[in-house]
């Protein structure tokens, strides 16, 4: 069709791009202009640090400014808005996050930059002063994100949206969708531990959950949409259920982590659910003796431990000792041998003596565990670890990260080597790298074989 203005000639085709014919110089950058206005796009790019649970969230903000007209784009190319999801539980974190801003600044500076996430909560001023900071969304903000960006424009002043954590009350529920058959689909946020050496309250607030009819409608939903496999995430997973519906006689609260597990148990859609870290004062011999007898429910746990030594427990304000921990998995291990363990370890502690470190390496030793996440203790402000001494020296610190590492690595060869001959179900995810493609057994043991595209997102018996 045509259309006659200012003395231009419109034609439109059917993805509705103007053709047109001027007539003067000034007709021709008129219709530049209205080329450039209509064939307009915003685009959105998101960089993601730390945890599973901020991946589901990043999903999620990023399926909610698709839905406001963005179109998402890699981190590694040009876009109008850049949103960098952080986390803050160690130096590090802060380091990457700073210098992925100084990136988008040489590569796009007239980009917007919003920063959100645990270390835009703990420290947003710190965060505001880096150059290119536009916008800094604290914990409540976070999920209002295409509200602030309709009042966001480069060369203001940033924009510094935060709250006192005490009022984050707010449950918003996350999962993530991109092309792994895995997703992760968050059901509890906060905490209320105060460990010594955590910020995560300080970060993520009072402890709060979805409700399980919540969580069982999303779960059925990604089961319509391909999904194999949910990891249910949070900050303190077994402590679900503490803001959710109380009984009217007994104020006791009707749901728990147990009745959780158990309903998603009877989610048809889904094939598998994995328990991505649970407290062990948390893990009740009820859930280990469902999870032994379910069929969707993997057989794996990622139990934090953080020390062996229960001096160090006890100056890290842990619930537990170290005997109730070995009772947990010697449980798990009666009712299901073939289960996978994961441990989380700190090193390095505050008043951790090569003696105490002898006795948390001697004791992961000797247990029946698959594998270890080992971090090195990274001094974070107002916690109450800054005032434990002495200080252990951080060549001392790098130097049993190594030794734990080469710990993990033998546990996990050791019980990879006890399946080997064993056919077991895996899940082949859609990622190629070099032509190969990996999968996970329903014991976590990592298969990778030679891409074939009939195998992505298909449960197959596999000889290990």
């Amino acid at each position: 069709m045509g259309n006659q203005q200012s003395g231009i000639n419109y034609q439109f085709s059917e993805t509705a791009v103007p053709r047109a014919t001027a007539q003067s110089p000034k007709q021709f950058l008129h219709l530049q202009y209205l080329c450039a206005l209509m064939s307009f796009s915003k685009t959105v790019a998101f960089h993601t640090l730390g945890c599973k649970l901020n991946y589901a969230e990043t999903s999620t903000l990023s399926r909610m400014l698709e839905k406001e007209g963005f179109a998402k784009k890699s981190f590694e190319e040009a876009a109008d808005v850049y949103v960098i999801n952080t986390c803050s539980v160690t130096d590090n974190a802060d380091k990457e996050c700073r210098q992925l801003v100084r990136r988008i600044q040489r590569r796009s500076p007239e980009s917007l930059v919003v920063v959100t996430g645990c270390y835009a909560q703990l420290k947003p001023k710190e965060i505001a002063e880096i150059d290119g900071v536009d916008l800094v969304l604290g914990a409540a903000e976070k999920f209002n994100i295409a509200d602030h960006l309709k009042e966001l424009a480069k060369g203001d002043s940033t924009k510094i949206s935060s709250c006192d954590i005490e009022d984050v009350e707010e449950f918003n529920s996350s999962y993530s969708v991109n092309d792994r058959t895995r997703t992760f689909l968050k059901v509890q946020d906060g905490c209320d531990y105060s460990c010594s050496f955590c910020t995560i309250p300080m970060a993520r607030g009072k402890s709060r959950s979805d409700s399980i009819a919540n969580v069982v409608r999303n779960a059925n939903e990604l089961g319509t949409n391909g999904v194999k496999e949910i990891v249910l995430t949070g900050v303190n997973l077994g402590d679900f259920g503490l803001n959710g519906m109380t009984d009217e006689k007994t104020g006791k609260r009707k749901e728990h982590f147990f009745d959780l597990v158990q309903q998603l148990d009877e989610v048809a859609g889904i094939e598998r659910f994995r328990i991505s870290s649970i407290e062990p004062n948390l893990l009740t011999n009820d859930i280990i003796d469902f999870v032994a007898g379910s069929k969707k429910f993997m057989p794996h746990f990622h139990i934090p431990l953080q020390s062996g030594n229960n001096r160090i427990l006890g100056q890290m304000r842990r619930r537990y000792r170290r005997e109730l921990y070995m009772e947990r998995v010697e449980k798990i291990k009666s009712v299901m041998p073939h289960c996978c363990i994961g441990v989380d370890v700190i090193v390095g502690f505050p008043g951790e003596s090569d003696a105490d470190f002898k006795d948390t390496f001697d004791f992961l030793h000797a247990m029946d565990v698959s594998y270890l996440h080992v971090f090195t203790y990274s001094e974070r402000d107002d916690t109450a670890a800054l005032n434990i001494k002495p200080v252990v020296p951080m060549q001392v610190r790098h130097s049993r990260n190594k030794s734990l590492r080469n710990l993990s690595y033998m546990k996990m060869q050791y019980f990879t080597s006890l399946h080997s001959g064993t056919t077991r179900p895996v899940l082949f995810e859609s990622v190629s790298k070099n032509n190969m493609m990996e999968g996970y057994t329903d014991n976590y043991i990592r298969i990778t074989t030679p891409y074939r595209d009939d195998m992505v997102n298909t449960i197959v018996p596999w000889k290990i």
